[in-house]
């Protein structure tokens, strides 16, 4: 590889790993900060700044560049086949069964964290079968799964809740301990959960589409981004129109779900904590978590816009992205330390405002991610997921060749 295009390949990746670091540290915010307020005088609750910014975003964000990450793994905008991407699927297996564990074992501490990382392994494992294809059969299959699998979880969803044990607890983070009610287990990760495969599927297909392109090239580049903003745009339009102006809203308020005093606020801001049920109307809304097709086209939306500007940044002013990067490179180790630290100081109690728990976070993460990339090593949890990748996928009979 002649110096100009390994330049042009780290600077692309840079870009990637910027978003995957902005995901990181917006997820951050989500699990610190409240989401809502309480309004003067203890009146109606109000969306926070991170609740109405961060919100769902971050974690689409997450999901849209891991499947740009598993796009760039296996050819990019040339995707490999035969015997290639046999080793790939293997090596891409492997990794999703680690970061399945970290996140089983991530699950069994006592804190207040929707943890995504069995549902994002599982998401990589679901995405094995449409790695060969192309980017025109990639967009019209993410179209396609995003119209219809918030109606078929609409449709299923009753049907999971009535059928799971009495003893069954949903709506958690998976640990080793659900190993014990797979079926409670398969149902909160695909149906139930926090993080529901069926719907966020569309967030790997999405990425596999974004991931297909040349994203080297300028024009591409601002196409993503063009794409992103009238995606982004256009799905709150049509909930506003479909919600509001149609009475849709109306609709879904007058259901026993939404009978809690701050339904105004949630709505806004994360609809995991209501069950959508009893009106057909939830599917029009765009609300964050709520898993209706125009909240998955916002949030895609959202994430190629911030990937498609990253890109666009690296590509000119890498050293720009440098505090974005270096942890976007190590985000696996990095989340598990968040999600550990913040375990630890629930249990120790320490006595810090959530701004200065933020905020050292924020430093750690990144002085973390700048040491490492500078020094070229990869995070620990990635150096053992990744060796063992490789080596899966040279076992598997294809090349050697470092990870995305």
């Amino acid at each position: 590889m002649s110096p100009a295009a390994a330049a042009a390949t780290s600077r692309r990746i840079r870009g990637v790993d910027a978003a995957r670091g902005i995901a990181l540290l917006g997820m951050m915010s989500t699990h610190i900060f409240p989401l809502f307020d309480k309004g003067l005088d203890g009146g109606a609750a109000e969306p926070s700044f991170v609740g109405l910014v961060f919100s769902g975003r971050s974690s689409a964000l997450f999901a849209v560049v891991a499947g740009v990450g598993l796009a760039l793994l296996t050819g990019g905008s040339r995707p490999h086949f035969g015997r290639g991407l046999m080793a790939d699927r293997a090596g891409i297996a492997v990794r999703a069964v680690l970061i399945g564990a970290i996140g089983l074992l991530l699950g069994g501490l006592d804190v207040n964290i929707a943890i995504i990382l069995v549902n994002y392994a599982v998401l990589f494992l679901c995405a094995l079968p449409f790695l060969q294809l192309r980017l025109p059969t990639l967009a019209g299959l993410a179209a396609g799964w995003m119209l219809l699998s918030p109606a078929l979880a609409f449709l299923l969803r009753p049907w999971a809740l009535a059928n799971v044990p009495p003893e069954g607890v949903l709506g958690h983070s998976p640990g080793t301990a659900d190993l014990f009610q797979p079926w409670m287990l398969l149902s909160d990760i695909f149906l139930t959960g926090y993080y529901p495969v069926l719907q966020w599927f569309s967030y790997i297909l999405v990425g596999l589409t974004i991931g297909r392109l040349d994203l080297l090239r300028t024009s591409h580049q601002l196409w993503l981004l063009a794409c992103g903003a009238v995606a982004a745009v256009g799905a709150k339009a049509l909930s506003w129109l479909t919600m509001d102006k149609l009475g849709g809203y109306a609709e879904v308020a007058a259901t026993g779900p939404a009978q809690r005093a701050d339904f105004d606020a949630i709505y806004v801001v994360n609809m995991s904590w209501v069950e959508q049920q009893d009106s057909w109307w939830w599917l029009g809304s765009a609300s964050p978590h709520s898993g209706a097709g125009l909240d998955l086209l916002h949030t895609s939306g959202t994430a190629a816009v911030v990937l498609a500007l990253c890109l666009l940044i690296g590509s000119r002013w890498p050293a720009l992205l440098a505090p974005l990067s270096g942890p976007g490179a190590m985000t696996l180790s990095l989340y598990a330390a968040h999600v550990w630290i913040m375990a630890m100081v629930l249990e120790v109690g320490l006595p810090l405002t959530r701004g200065q728990l933020y905020w050292s976070q924020v430093v750690l993460v990144v002085v973390a991610g700048m040491l490492f990339q500078a020094a070229g090593w990869k995070g620990p949890l990635e150096a053992v997921t990744s060796t063992a990748a490789r080596a899966t996928r040279t076992l598997a009979g294809g090349r050697s060749r470092l990870p995305s």
